[in-house]
């Protein structure tokens, strides 16, 4: 087959029976608008650092696994950690990925024990609990020792009802 014969669309891309290899090549300006498309599905924003624990504007209350706090309202206690999937601090992934702890949460007539997950309110009593923080944070490359479940803090916060 000539190549005037092919569909436009296979000259164009230098694909079928025949065709030569293209010599054009990008401009700085083309390279740098593909790569900046490229990467924008794998950009996420970093969050902004956590407020000390002292801060009065910081209204999370922290726990370790076993370490039982108030938080509002009702008691919590971390008992196990079921996932940490979060992407490192130092690198640019697709999906943020997830904490997934295993709770007792307790409340004056009772308690409970509850899956909480990073960022979804889960609602208890008059309101909702949220694991909100999760330190310390994942870092790639080597630079970090593995993490154990006891260096792992956990920062909660109830927002009652009304």
């Amino acid at each position: 087959m000539k190549p005037d014969a092919l569909p436009a669309r296979s000259r164009a891309f230098g694909t079928g029976s025949g065709a030569k290899p293209s010599n054009r090549t990008m401009t700085p300006r083309q390279l740098s608008a593909f790569t900046a498309l490229a990467l924008a599905g794998c950009a996420s924003a970093t969050p902004p650092a956590a407020p000390l624990p002292s801060d009065p504007a910081d209204d999370l209350v922290r726990a370790t696994l076993g370490q039982s706090v108030n938080v509002g309202g009702p008691k919590v206690t971390p008992l196990t950690l079921l996932e940490d999937s979060r992407c490192p601090m130092n690198a640019r992934c697709v999906r943020a990925g997830e904490v997934r702890i295993r709770a007792k949460i307790t409340l004056g007539r009772g308690s409970e024990t509850r899956e909480l997950t990073q960022g979804q309110p889960v609602p208890v009593a008059d309101g909702t609990l949220e694991l909100v923080e999760v330190q310390p944070d994942k870092i790639a490359g080597g630079e970090q020792a593995p993490l154990r479940p006891q260096d792992y803090r956990f920062g909660f916060r109830f927002r009652g009802g009304l």
